[in-house]
C-alpha cells in the first residue's frame, strides 16, 4: 500500500500546483459538442441530443465543436468525465469513428475478405 498511497499524494500535489486536463476528440460525420445552459450537449447521431451535467470543480470548454478540453485538480474526477463521455460512442476499428481521449489512436482493422 506504500506505492499506491505515496502515487495518490503525488496526484494530489501535481494536481494543485499544475491541474490535469484531457483533450476529447470527436470523429465522424455531425459528431458534435457544445455547452448549452451549463451542461455538455453532445450530438452523435441520435435523435436527440445527449446533456450531460458537468461536475463541480471541473471546468469544461469546448474550443471547436469536435474538441473538448476537460480540466481540473483531481485527476479521478477529469478521466472518470472523459470516460463518461467517450461510453456514447467508444472508437470503433473498422471506420475509425468515435470519441478518442488525448492523443489515443486504434488500429484499422480490415473488413470481410472473399
Amino acid at each position: 500500500m506504500w506505492g499506491t498511497t505515496r502515487a495518490c499524494i503525488n496526484n494530489c500535489v501535481i494536481g494543485v500546483t499544475e491541474g490535469f486536463s484531457a483533450t476529447l476528440r470527436f470523429v465522424g460525420v455531425g459528431y458534435r459538442a457544445a455547452i448549452e445552459n451549463g451542461q455538455l450537449a453532445l450530438r452523435l447521431g441520435y435523435s436527440h441530443p445527449i446533456n450531460l451535467d458537468i461536475p463541480e470543480g471541473l471546468k469544461v470548454s469546448v474550443p471547436t465543436p469536435t474538441r473538448v478540453l476537460i480540466n481540473g485538480i483531481d485527476l479521478q474526477q477529469v478521466k472518470l468525465f472523459a470516460a463518461k463521455v467517450r461510453k456514447w460512442k467508444k472508437p470503433e476499428p473498422y471506420n475509425q469513428k468515435g470519441i478518442f481521449i488525448n492523443d489515443e489512436t486504434i488500429r484499422k482493422k480490415d473488413g470481410k475478405k472473399k
